[in-house]
C-alpha cells in the first residue's frame, strides 16, 4: 500500500473525531447553550449506562464465536499490558512535572488506556478494503477485522471502566471534598463517602481523640509500640491497602460495560441464543438490531462531550504544558515502541499466531491516542474536566500523524 494511501486511510477517521469534537465545542458556547454542564451530565449518563453497554453487547454477539475466541486469548494480556506500561509511565511523569495531585488519576489514566473502540472499528475495515492491502482477501480481513476490533473494544470498556475509572475516582474524590461544603447540605454525597474514611485514617497519628476507633488506631503504626521492624513494616503494607480499598468502587467491577461484555460473549458462542438473534433471518433478530442501532449513538456522544469540555479548557487550564507534552511522548513514543517489543516477543514463544492481521491490531494497540472514555469519567466526577478537553485536542491533533507512520511502520515489518 503506497504511504500516501496509507496516510488518507489513517487521517479521515481521525479528521472525523476531530470535526465531532468542534460540534461539541460548538454546541457548549454560551450563545448556543445546548452542551451545558447539566447537559453534559445527563448525556453522560446515558453513555455510561445505555449507548456503550450496547454497543459492546452487539458487536460481540456478532463478531466472536466459539471457533474463533479460543485464538484471541493473547488479546486480553496485551491490552492489560498497555495499561500496566502506561500507568508505569504516566505516574514517572507526575512525579518528574509535580502535577497537582487530583489531576494524578487524568495523567495515568491518559497515558494508560488507549482508544481501543471507534479508531480500530473505523481504521481496520479501511485497510481491508484497500486493493494493496497486505491481509489478503478483503472480505476475510474486514470480517476478522471486525472481529479484533469489537473484542478490542469490549476488554478495552471493562479496564477503563474498572481500572481508569476507580484511579480518576480515587485521586478525584479527595478534589471534590475540599471543595464541597458538606455540613451544609447536611448530607454526604455518595462519591465523598470513601473519602471521608480516608482522611480519617490519613489524619490518625495527628488526632489525639479519647473519641478515636480502636479499630482505626491499629491501622496506623504508632513508633513507640512497635516490637520489631518487620511489624513496623506489616502494619505500613496492611495501612495502605486498607486506604486504597476504601477509596475504590469495587461495585464499578460490574458496570454496565462489563456486564454487556459478558452478555455478548455469552450469545456468540453458544450456538443456540446465536441462532435465535443474530442474522437477518433470527427470529430475534429486531434485539440485536435495536442494540446495535443504540450501540451507534456511543461514540458520537463521547466525541460531542470532549469538544463541550474543551470550552472550560480553552478558558482556563491547571495543567501545564510539560505535562501535555509529556503525555503525548508517552503515547506516541514509548508506548508505540514498548509494543514491538511485546508482540515481537509473544510471536517468537509461539503465543500469536501467524495470523498478520490479529498482529497488527496488537501492535496498534499501543499506538492509539488516549481514550474518549477518560473524558466521560472526569465529568461524571467533576474533576480534571477542562485539563482532559487540552490533552484530548493535543493527542488527537498529533494523532493524525503518529497514528500514520505506525501503521505505515507496523504493515512494514509485518509484510
Amino acid at each position: 500500500m503506497a504511504f500516501v494511501d496509507l496516510f488518507v486511510v489513517a487521517l479521515v477517521p481521525v479528521l472525523k473525531t476531530l470535526i465531532i469534537t468542534a460540534v461539541g465545542l460548538f454546541l457548549a458556547l454560551e450563545r448556543v447553550n445546548l452542551l451545558g454542564s447539566t447537559a453534559r451530565h445527563h448525556l453522560n449518563n446515558l453513555v455510561f449506562y445505555i449507548f456503550t453497554p450496547a454497543l459492546v453487547a452487539s458487536s460481540l454477539a456478532e463478531t466472536v464465536t466459539s471457533s474463533n475466541i479460543v485464538s484471541l486469548w493473547f488479546m486480553p494480556v496485551n491490552i492489560l499490558l498497555t495499561f500496566i506500561i502506561g500507568s508505569a509511565l504516566g505516574w514517572l511523569l507526575v512525579k518528574i512535572t509535580r502535577t497537582p495531585i487530583e489531576l494524578h488519576g487524568l495523567v495515568i489514566s491518559c497515558c494508560a488506556a488507549g482508544n481501543l473502540g471507534n479508531l480500530l472499528l473505523i481504521i481496520i475495515p479501511a485497510v481491508c478494503v484497500e486493493k494493496n492491502s497486505p491481509f489478503g482477501d478483503s472480505v476475510t480481513c474486514s470480517t476478522n477485522g471486525k472481529a479484533y476490533a469489537s473484542l478490542s473494544m469490549a476488554i478495552g470498556a471493562v479496564y477503563i471502566w474498572t481500572y481508569i475509572y476507580n484511579i480518576i475516582r480515587a485521586y478525584g474524590v479527595q478534589h471534590n471534598t475540599s471543595t464541597v461544603n458538606i455540613e451544609d447540605s447536611g448530607e454526604v454525597p455518595d462519591l465523598l463517602l470513601s473519602d471521608s474514611c480516608t482522611k480519617l485514617l490519613s489524619s490518625q497519628d495527628r488526632l489525639q481523640s479519647d473519641h478515636m476507633d480502636h479499630e482505626a488506631q491499629l491501622a496506623v503504626p504508632l513508633i513507640g509500640y512497635e516490637t520489631t521492624h518487620e511489624g513496623h513494616f506489616v502494619r505500613k503494607i496492611k495501612q495502605h491497602i486498607k486506604i486504597w480499598t476504601q477509596r475504590i468502587n469495587f461495585k464499578m467491577l460490574f458496570a454496565p460495560s462489563t456486564i454487556a461484555t459478558i452478555v455478548g460473549i455469552i450469545i456468540g458462542v453458544t450456538s443456540l441464543l446465536r441462532k435465535l438473534m443474530i442474522g437477518n433471518e433470527a427470529p430475534l433478530h429486531v434485539i440485536d438490531s435495536s442494540a446495535s442501532m443504540l450501540g451507534e449513538a456511543a461514540i458520537p456522544a463521547m466525541t460531542l462531550i470532549v469538544g463541550a469540555n474543551l470550552l472550560r479548557g480553552l478558558k482556563k487550564s491547571a495543567v501545564g504544558m510539560w505535562v501535555v507534552i509529556g503525555i503525548q511522548v508517552v503515547r506516541y513514543v514509548a508506548m508505540p515502541l514498548s509494543g514491538i517489543c511485546v508482540v515481537k516477543a509473544a510471536r517468537h514463544f509461539g503465543l500469536v499466531g501467524s495470523d498478520s492481521l490479529y498482529q497488527f491490531v496488537l501492535l496498534l494497540q499501543y499506538a492509539l491516542p488516549s481514550a474518549m472514555t477518560i473524558g466521560t469519567i472526569t465529568q461524571l466526577f467533576e474533576v480534571g474536566e477542562s485539563e482532559c478537553s487540552v490533552i484530548m485536542l493535543w493527542n488527537y491533533a498529533l494523532a493524525s500523524v503518529a497514528l500514520t507512520l505506525w501503521t505505515t511502520y507496523y504493515m512494514w515489518i509485518l509484510s
